[in-house]
């Protein structure tokens, strides 16, 4: 195991299995800051584009059969 995949399991990553994150992967901003309806509106549509697990703006590839994402320190993201 990589020191990058162990820092993700510890935090929690989607990549990694974990239950989530602590970041709108919207807008960036903490969950529990406030109502994020919009956020969850406008991702129905649309990739994520911030890492919940760190915080840190994501390599997003939007592709015609989906999207894919990717964070430095923790990997790829699932749709």
């Amino acid at each position: 195991m990589t020191a990058n995949s162990a820092r993700g399991a510890e935090n929690g990553s989607p990549a990694d299995g974990g239950a989530g994150g602590v970041w709108c992967d919207r807008c960036g901003e903490p969950v529990g800051a406030g109502a994020h309806e919009t956020c969850r509106a406008a991702r129905t549509l649309e990739p994520p584009r911030y890492c919940p697990s760190c915080r840190r703006r994501m390599k997003v590839q939007v592709l015609p059969t989906g999207w894919r994402a990717t964070c430095v320190e923790h990997g790829a993201l699932q749709p």
